[in-house]
């Protein structure tokens, strides 16, 4: 018998390796959070405007006078248009 020969290591079971989680793990949880984010998505779809309705209070916002006509209409204004009008510099009107 050689004394200088090394001992066969045992294998170890694919789940205990730990590299093997590091390489798996991220894409694994990539999955699952997807599967996540379908549920959410299903179980609370965006609601469909009313157009008609829309025009409605459109109209009446305009036939309104005063603050009340401002408040209304910004109510009435698309989320991108009133958050740009939102985040404009005030710029003075005499230059």
């Amino acid at each position: 018998m050689n004394p200088s020969a090394p001992h066969p290591v045992a294998a170890e079971p694919w789940w205990r390796v730990k590299a093997m989680w590091l390489v798996v793990g991220g894409p694994l949880l990539v999955v699952v959070a997807s599967m996540v984010t379908v549920v959410i998505a299903v179980m609370n779809p965006d609601p469909v405007l009313d157009k008609t309705a829309y025009e409605r209070d459109l109209a009446t916002a305009r036939a309104l006078n005063g603050p009340e006509r401002e408040a209304a209409l910004i109510k009435l204004q698309p989320a991108h248009q009133a958050r740009n009008h939102a985040a404009a510099p005030v710029v003075p009107q005499d230059r």
